[in-house]
């Protein structure tokens, strides 16, 4: 099983400068390089100081020029904010600028408070329908001179440019969660990516088994990689573990208020919450989240990630995106590679 770094700048208050997070980012993703990670992800988000990603592809290659050797992904561009043709001619430039190491992650998007932003009236329903089209015109724009007649997008015979280093185009990665999107991926060629969020073990087998499942539907189709991206946290006593358990149960409560989109929002800050508010989440409990994320001291992690290898993972990404100090996660991501990554053959 191979390991990769799933990573945004992300903002609590006003005096942060972004410039700051931005290098933080960077030397995040320099350690994962060095540490030898596999991939570096940047996903994209819209107005939210709490996840700052406005355009992936402009971390990545700057990220380009600052690695050698890390794969450079995007984890995940939103597909119906995205012409094709756009898409495609974005992607082949980074891939060029990374002399062939990007990875084209793509999902239909996640927050209401996007769609109602950047294109109204948009629900995930929707949203899906078009990441359906964008990804088979992808394929094909890849491989140069390709005209289009679909629901949502047409054009004539068009070849993006540039055209990427890698052919016939970078790997694509789809997130992944009910059946059919499974199913969707693995027939269109695309590796997949899941998560549980905080669900627990029994949701991470229930997204293998899905994946496993769509791959005995489709015996013709080669099996494509399957990545699973969790809330990591390594440390060195139970005093640090405590702390991110704290730390990690207060960003799920965030994250799920900025996905109810029931919250005002005042310069990209979500109003903060009460402890009632905290205390409407009972499954985000500290003892929840202890038990349901990857957090621990070294063996801990461990014998947690063994047991997701032999479910048959091919990639586990460290979510390290916890409203902690930069500091924090610097320790727990090098305390990781230094104690962790050791028990794996992760070549």
């Amino acid at each position: 099983m191979k390991f990769s770094l799933f990573v945004h700048m992300e903002r609590y208050d006003a005096a942060t400068p972004h410039r700051q997070l931005f290098d933080e980012l960077t030397e995040l993703v320099q350690i994962a390089e060095k540490g030898g990670f596999e991939t570096a992800w940047v996903g994209e988000h819209h107005a939210m100081e709490f996840t700052i990603a406005p355009n992936p592809f402009i971390n990545l290659s700057y990220l380009a020029a600052r690695t050698e050797r890390i794969r450079l992904g995007t984890g995940t561009v939103i597909a119906p904010f995205w012409h094709p043709i756009r898409l495609a001619g974005e992607a082949g430039m980074v891939d060029v600028a990374s002399n062939g190491r990007l990875d084209l992650g793509i999902a239909r998007g996640a927050y209401s408070f996007e769609y109602e932003r950047l294109l109204p009236g948009l629900d995930a329903f929707g949203a899906g329908a078009r990441m359906r089209e964008l990804v088979p015109a992808l394929t094909q724009l890849f491989k140069g001179d390709y005209a289009h007649q679909g629901e949502f997008w047409s054009w004539p015979s068009t070849t993006p440019v540039p055209r990427p280093i890698q052919q016939p185009g970078p790997p694509m990665w789809l997130a992944a969660r009910d059946p059919n999107s499974h199913e969707f991926a693995i027939k269109n060629g695309c590796n997949v990516q899941v998560t549980s969020l905080a669900a627990g073990d029994g949701e991470v087998v229930s997204l293998m088994d899905r994946f496993t499942a769509a791959c005995k539907a489709n015996p013709n189709v080669p099996r494509p990689q399957i990545m699973m991206l969790m809330h990591t946290f390594v440390g060195a006593s139970e005093a640090e573990v405590d702390a991110a358990v704290a730390d990690l149960s207060r960003f799920y409560c965030y994250f799920s208020k900025w996905f109810k989109n029931d919250r005002p929002v005042e310069q990209g800050f979500i109003e903060p919450l009460t402890d009632a508010d905290i205390a409407s989440f009972p499954q985000y409990t500290p003892e929840q989240i202890r038990k349901n994320l990857v957090i621990g001291q070294p063996s801990d992690v461990i014998a947690r990630l063994k047991h997701f290898e032999e479910l048959g993972f091919d990639q586990y990404s460290f979510w390290i995106d916890s409203n902690m100090s930069f500091e924090r996660k610097r320790k727990s991501l090098e305390l990781f590679i230094a104690d962790v990554m050791p028990a794996f053959d992760a070549r």
